[in-house]
């Protein structure tokens, strides 16, 4: 066997000590190197050299049940028998909630139900009874639950609910059948309470399940994108095929408005495809023959043929969303404080009960008993962990979701904290900060000259030549809809450029050696081919046999929303740096542009994880902002990598947090959105341990000597299932966070007189 990560869905967890039992019981397993389970979507994510078999049964050894997620059926599986288990969490709500609330009316508001004497005896020894049977119908996973943490000398949530309930039911059958062995003030009953508690935990679960289901939206519409089907050609025959009988190089049809199936490149036609779902950008991107596609995106108007190049797990998509599954259940470090906490809790909850009951019977007002089981009962309910073993992954499905939807993906928990930490950001310039291809930027004319003429002429000219230069040429031309003049007498000219002929007139395109070979002087153009350099920018000349018409400037094209975006950095108290290979002129125009005060320039790219290395010498706080292939040193080095670019698999496997698209604005969006998420964290585990470290002494009775209060174990249990609900609503804002989409604004190209 090698290192591989499988997914389990576990059922039975409850709360962070279920978490913390499952873990420690993967961890045991031979070879498991690393164990994340997450208690918001009931799923653990195993790696390591070990048997997927063996995980399973240390889980069920655990006292859970556990099975493999492979493929959509897993899947499929997983969501039916979530909402079975949903219907379910209700009718138990219903089952015992209607006694209950009964019990409750007719006892305590209006007083119709006989009392234990004579034969109202018979009356509760029935009432008993069916509530014994409510109680295993509606709450018997809790006591399967506590009994298999016994068995393990391990204590989670159902351990609290089944000692709360069992000891109202218990403390009330003995009073109905031995009324005589407690005090007549203490002949009470607490059937109601036992079946309102167990109806009030279902129904907080039922509402957390339903809102659980809302933060994991992202990974549902990802997983909604790939169509079912694939339309194959097979031995010149169109076949309607499941995507699990498709294999690499097949030839597929897609069709005007259809899902594109799988990754794979255009064999013939073209196309638009809206590619939001992968970069988050809604424009529409032309596709042509030799052109690369991405299953899930979706098909314009125009029919195509394409080949497949990736299947399976294999498929950009299906990494997506599996990087989204595991920075969902990745911790970070604030979960695993809350973790460690939560593993001793549950104990400490028993032994505060445990001293409740002591103290009040020993020292309560009589009835002393029903005092010290009432308020031992209250601190057992109210203390239930669910809220802060949810507290932290909870937030994190939803942050990760939320910026999968913005088109970044967060490898883990750990960057997603440590993102709002950030204080400095280093961006690399070529495809950074500039969009990594270059463009026609420049186009200086000599007096009266009309500039699309000449580039009319100019793009004519190059289209016999195969320099790459002139294809940017022409490109620039066909962009303004300039048609192609006729070209005699081409001729190209080795290391200087090309002589044609348009119209009867010759003209020369090339660099400065061609035009002092023709012996055209350059003096008035001297200052334009300064500033190009400065800029960095490469010169194309067109002339005439008599002088110089025109000059070209070739250059990488700033991102039209660079400067917006970078603007917005420093708006957020960020330092942003440039971090570049290229001339410190070129880097100094360009940070000039966006803003930027501080740059490193003529900067090897083995060098680069240095710079960012001094960086956090000085205590900072660095994100390294690249193309995830030439900047992994400094991308691995910073405290946060982040890929920017296409998406490619190198990229993805590169940095923290990857960038799907190319816009700069994802790093802000990022930041906002970690910062969001790192809030709503500390807002649950702040609610999570007020609660209970506020509900824990008035359950027990502290106010009882100063108010007369104390507090009834039912609204114990409503609060304790609400505040789960509570946690679980607060994360779900994230789903409605504002990621400010900042207005893109560029440089178009410049045109100007030689004068």
């Amino acid at each position: 066997m090698s290192e591989q990560t499988i997914r389990l869905s576990v059922t039975g967890m409850m709360c962070a000590g279920c978490v913390s039992a499952v873990e420690t019981a993967l961890q045991a397993v031979t070879g498991v190197t690393q164990a994340n389970v997450n208690l918001a979507e009931r799923t653990a994510m195993v790696t390591g050299d070990f048997d997927p078999n063996a995980a399973v049964q240390a889980i069920k050894g655990a006292g859970f049940t556990a099975a493999v997620m492979q493929g959509r059926a897993a899947e499929a599986e997983k969501a039916a028998h979530e909402a079975a288990h949903y219907q379910q969490l209700w009718k138990r709500v219903w089952v015992a909630g209607v006694p209950g609330a009964f019990l409750m009316v007719g006892d305590m508001v209006l007083g119709i139900l006989p009392g234990m004497e004579g034969a109202g005896r018979w009356f509760w020894l029935l009432t008993g009874l069916v509530t014994l049977g409510v109680m295993i119908y509606s709450g018997g996973h809790f006591y399967k639950g506590a009994w298999q943490q016994l068995k393990h000398r391990s204590s989670n949530m159902d351990t609290l609910i089944a000692l709360g309930t069992g000891t109202a039911w218990l403390y009330s059958m003995l009073v109905v059948l031995f009324p005589n062995i407690v005090p007549s003030l203490a002949r009470h009953a607490y059937f109601e309470a036992a079946l309102v508690i167990i109806a009030l935990v279902s129904f907080g679960n039922a509402l957390e399940m339903r809102a659980r289901g809302r933060t994991s939206e992202a990974i549902k519409s990802l997983m909604k994108l790939q169509p079912p089907i694939a339309h194959v050609i097979r031995n010149g025959e169109e076949l309607d095929l499941p995507l699990e009988e498709v294999g690499l190089e097949e030839t597929l049809r897609v069709r005007a408005g259809e899902t594109i199936p799988l990754d794979g490149k255009l064999l013939e036609g073209q196309s638009h495809v809206d590619e939001s779902m992968l970069t988050g950008e809604s424009a529409p991107v032309a596709k042509n023959p030799g052109d690369a596609v991405t299953g899930g995106s979706m098909n314009g108007s125009g029919s195509f043929l394409m080949q497949v190049s990736h299947i399976g797990a294999d498929t950009v998509l299906a990494q997506i969303i599996d990087m989204i599954r595991k920075a969902q259940s990745s911790k970070p470090q604030i979960a695993r404080l809350a973790d460690k906490v939560a593993s001793v809790f549950v104990p400490v909850v028993v032994s505060i009960a445990i001293l409740t009951f002591g103290l009040w019977y020993w020292l309560g007002p009589e009835p002393s008993l029903s005092y010290a089981l009432v308020t031992s009962m209250t601190v057992l309910v109210i203390a239930c962990p669910c809220a802060l073993g949810l507290a932290t992954p909870i937030a994190v499905i939803a942050g990760v979701g939320k910026a999968a939807q913005s088109g970044i993906l967060i490898r883990n928990g750990e960057a997603l904290q440590q993102a709002a930490k950030l204080d400095t950001i280093v961006l690399d310039k070529t495809g950074t900060i500039t969009l990594g291809k270059p463009t026609l930027n420049a186009i200086h004319t000599a007096d009266g000259q009309e500039a699309d003429r000449l580039l009319q002429i100019t793009a004519s000219l190059e289209r016999g030549s195969e320099h790459p230069l002139g294809a940017i040429i022409r490109a620039a031309a066909q962009d303004k809809g300039l048609a192609d003049l006729p070209v005699t007498g081409f001729n190209a000219l080795a290391g200087h450029g090309l002589q044609a002929t348009i119209e009867g007139q010759t003209y020369f395109v090339g660099n400065t050696r061609l035009m002092q070979q023709q012996e055209l002087t350059l003096d008035s153009w001297q200052t334009h081919l300064q500033a190009l350099d400065q800029q960095g920018q490469t010169p194309v000349f067109l002339a005439d046999s008599q002088q110089v018409l025109a000059l070209f400037g070739i250059a990488d094209t700033i991102k039209p929303d660079a400067l917006a975006s970078i603007q917005r950095l420093q708006a957020q108290g960020l330092e942003v740096i440039m971090l570049t290979g290229d001339r410190r002129e070129v880097a100094e125009h360009i940070a000039q542009q966006v803003g930027i005060q501080t740059l490193h320039a003529e900067v090897l790219p083995a060098d680069k994880s240095q710079v960012v290395a001094d960086l956090q010498a000085q205590g900072r706080k660095v994100a390294m902002v690249g193309d995830g292939v030439n900047d992994a040193p400094a991308l691995a080095q910073a405290d946060v990598g982040v890929a920017i670019g296409a998406g490619t698999d190198v990229a993805i496997a590169a940095a923290d947090i990857t960038l799907m698209g190319s816009s700069l604005r994802g790093i802000a969006d990022a930041i906002t959105i970690s910062k969001a998420t790192n809030r709503t964290i500390w807002q649950n585990l702040f609610g999570a341990f007020v609660y209970n470290s506020l509900g824990i002494p008035v359950a027990a009775g502290i106010l009882y000597p100063f108010t007369g209060l104390l507090l009834n174990p039912m609204i114990a249990g409503a609060a304790m299932a609400l505040s789960s609900v509570t946690v679980v609503t607060n994360a779900n804002r994230l789903a409605r966070l504002n990621v400010s989409n900042q207005p893109k604004s560029g440089l178009g190209i410049e045109i100007s007189d030689n004068n």
